[in-house]
């Protein structure tokens, strides 16, 4: 890899401006024009940040690909991305990784295999796969060699530490929007807390609202939930245990987005995974399971049943 790594910023999708946010993250951005971004919380975290502090030292953001062809050219001036392509493809030869920046988990082998295909480190937006479909191909070109990441930003969010070291026996935690592309927010913190083991999924389910209940194996209880217009309560989590109880609000999103970005740069660099890959499994596994048990009228479904198709 070159000195500094360059990476290519791949796919824009309705809702999600991580197009924006991570390649501002990355390159630093030209503030009257990242206000112009139709996501007006980017500029308000990346402004709270001291002039000039924003930026990773050690990786570019070279080329830039969006959907709609003409967006590409506004993220690349915001976020001073210096090559636009017309093509995803384009960026083979030119970068030493790639970011698929959609949050679609219905969509991501389609758009990563050419990269995975090229033999170019991936690292995937949240959630990485939402059928079992998907699920399957990431685990096989896995177990081939490719070298692909995910995992939501939340996992980095610092709030979380506050909640290491306690006996916890239920902990609930709240999204906005839907459980397809953002129950993976609510999910992942509260993973990184109990660590693997989770064995079954139950979903509630109403127009706008699913409520997901899982139950690990060390008995701890989580309850999920994903509720369309419930904004102001993003990144909301309670944790209940033996000795206390505790409240955070994931609020430093700035912080959250960077720490996740600097352990991809350092994933490139060292080619070591900053968390096993099996966590990535289940925590899909997990968010399929409350689909197909909202699919059957809130049947309890074992995680299991996913992960040893799987890995079998």
């Amino acid at each position: 890899m070159s000195q500094s790594l360059r990476l290519a910023m791949l796919g824009m999708i309705p809702g999600n401006g991580h197009p924006y946010s991570w390649s501002a993250i990355v390159n630093g951005y030209e503030p009257g024009l990242i206000a112009e971004c139709p996501y007006p919380v980017i500029a308000d975290y990346l402004g709270a940040r001291p002039e000039g502090s924003v930026g990773i030292e050690g990786a570019e953001v070279t080329h830039i690909w969006t959907d709609e062809l003409h967006d590409a050219p506004k993220v690349a001036a915001a976020s001073r991305i210096p090559h636009v392509v017309s093509r995803m493809e384009d960026v083979i030869g030119e970068v030493d990784a790639v970011i698929i920046s959609t949050d679609d988990g219905a969509d991501h082998v389609r758009r990563a295999r050419p990269f995975v295909e090229a033999g170019l480190p991936v690292f995937v937006d949240k959630p990485m796969a939402t059928t079992r479909a998907e699920l399957e191909q990431f685990a096989s070109w896995r177990r081939q060699g490719a070298r692909i990441l995910s995992s939501s930003g939340m996992r980095y969010a610092p709030e979380v530490e506050e909640l290491r070291g306690e006996e916890w026996r239920w902990m609930t935690s709240l999204t906005c929007k839907s459980w397809e592309r953002y129950g993976i927010h609510a999910l992942e913190p509260v993973f990184t807390v109990t660590g693997p083991g989770f064995v079954d999924v139950r979903c509630e389910a109403q127009t706008g609202s699913d409520i997901v209940y899982c139950r690990h194996a060390n008995g701890t209880q989580a309850t999920i939930a994903a509720i369309d217009d419930a904004v102001g309560s993003f990144g909301v989590l309670h944790a209940y245990g033996v000795k206390d109880q505790r409240t955070i609000s994931m609020r430093d999103t700035y912080s959250a987005f960077r720490g996740q970005l600097v352990a991809v740069v350092d994933w490139l660099r060292s080619g070591r995974d900053p968390y096993p890959f099996a966590e990535t499994l289940e925590l899909m596994a997990i968010l399929i399971a409350a689909i197909e048990s909202r699919e059957k009228d809130g049947k309890r479904i074992a995680v299991a049943s996913i992960l040893d198709k799987i890995n079998s």
